[in-house]
């Protein structure tokens, strides 16, 4: 099979992923307690279904607003709830959560009947997946069933198995061990969106996955497997709507008016599961990894898991001058407080040593040496964005079109001065969407 890529930009990146790549994927046991955010999506946040001293089962729906741009939340533990407050959560700050102490019961979902997709309306299938509160998984949490509710036929169904990010293997792994599930899975959301044609792109540095999947795939009508060529960010949406079907996207246009819906493969047999088995979101796969970590892998996690038990029930017990990061190292969130908890958008907890985290040293100004330019996917000007993001010249931000900046941080990562150019748009990027819905009369 060719080997596929996109044009412009991007950077060849150290893997990692050494750690956990044949690591098979095991579960985690339920804590004592899991705290669940009501928000864990983008738009409206949830409002709680429960209140303090209720009793309440695995799977069972514990927040939901009636708004379309949402997702609701699921109980991950059968047990009791013992609060509903402002908890410590993955964004840094506070959002209400939903407290639950474990009964110590059985705490597997089971699922009480099995669905068959075929004999199911597209409606219908669209509504298990929004009851189930399914969400981009790959980190952007997007809710799903908003993505995939089109108004015309899409072209094409693009997956993302690539999994450019150093470090994780959890999509990696959920090939391997459930390609039938993501064929199956691939076929449901070819139907809702009313698609003939599915492009799964992997990165070649998976060979058994692209060979497990492709197997799967074989006598599905329209559903390809595509190898990618390893170069991040290979799995951002735009440049594998590029290296899978030779489509390009409109900048400011939803991609499914180009004629392309992407989703991680994550999210689609997340789908599967919801859809035959009626199994909310309410556990995911997440890679825990660093060099130093004792027992690195690939485990499934309750939501609402606080991270310093998972990192606990992994052997970690000393983190003087090491930095946590949910996510990805190249677009994670490093976090302090380890009390916030595992969302349906975690994919990865890293834990980095000091010779591995770039110190928050003073930086200088743009040496205007052009690398960043030279790297971006998205064709911007990082080293003018950041210097406009200094001086908080919105204005200026905008017509330089900082808002299609995908944060993929190559251009902070490539950067000989160490200018924080991602953070730097990042923090302009609510002020400007404010600005934007200002002038929208919203």
């Amino acid at each position: 099979m060719e080997v596929k890529t996109f044009k412009d930009g991007g950077a060849h990146v150290p893997h990692y992923k050494s750690f956990t790549e044949d690591k098979p994927i095991t579960r985690m046991d339920a804590p004592e307690e899991v705290i669940i955010p009501l928000s864990q999506h983008l738009g409206a946040p949830n409002e709680p279904l429960v209140k303090v001293g209720d009793k309440v089962e695995v799977g069972q729906k514990i927040g939901e607003v009636d708004e379309f741009i949402s997702a609701p939340v699921h109980a991950s533990i059968s047990g009791t709830v013992t609060a509903i407050e402002p908890r410590p959560a993955y964004t840094g700050g506070e959002i209400m959560s939903i407290v639950i102490k474990n009964d110590g019961g059985p705490q597997e979902f089971v699922s009480k009947e099995k669905r068959d997709p075929d004999k199911m309306t597209i409606e219908e299938l669209r509504e298990a997946i929004r009851d189930a509160g399914i969400v981009g998984m790959g980190g952007a949490a997007f809710p799903t069933h908003a993505n995939i509710s089109v108004k015309k036929p899409v072209e094409y169904l693009v997956l993302n198995g690539a999994e450019c990010e150093p470090f994780l293997t959890c999509d990696h792994r959920q090939m391997l061990e459930r390609p039938y599930e993501l064929v199956e899975g691939a076929r449901i959301l070819m139907r809702t969106i009313e698609s003939k044609k599915c492009r799964i792109g992997i990165e070649e540095n998976k060979p058994d996955a692209i060979a497990a999947v492709a197997e799967k795939a074989r006598g599905y009508d329209g559903i390809e497997v595509v190898p990618l060529a390893v170069k991040y960010p290979q799995g951002n949406k735009d440049q594998l709507i590029e290296a899978t079907t030779g489509k390009y996207s409109i900048r400011g246009v939803r991609s499914a008016d180009v004629g392309c819906l992407v989703r991680n493969v994550g999210t689609t047999i997340a789908c599967y599961d919801a859809v035959v088995h009626g199994k909310p979101s309410m556990e995911r796969v997440v890679t825990v990894s660093g060099p130093t970590v004792p027992r690195c892998g690939n485990y499934i996690i309750k939501i609402g898991t606080k991270i310093g038990h998972v990192l606990k029930e992994c052997g970690v017990d000393d983190l003087d001058g090491y930095k946590v990061v949910l996510g990805g190292p190249m677009t994670g969130m490093a976090v302090s407080d380890l009390e916030s908890g595992v969302v349906k958008g975690t994919t990865g907890i890293l834990v980095l040593p000091p010779d591995m985290v770039r110190e928050e040293v003073a930086y200088s100004s743009c040496v205007r040496c052009g690398k960043c330019v030279d790297h971006c996917p998205m064709l911007l000007y990082p080293n003018q964005l950041s210097i406009y993001a200094e001086a908080e010249m919105y204005d200026e931000l905008m017509e330089w079109d900082v808002m299609d900046c995908m944060e993929c941080g190559i251009c902070s990562y490539i950067c000989p001065a160490q200018r924080p150019i991602v953070h730097l748009i990042r923090m302009v990027k609510p002020t400007i969407r404010k600005m934007q819905r200002a002038a929208a009369g919203k």
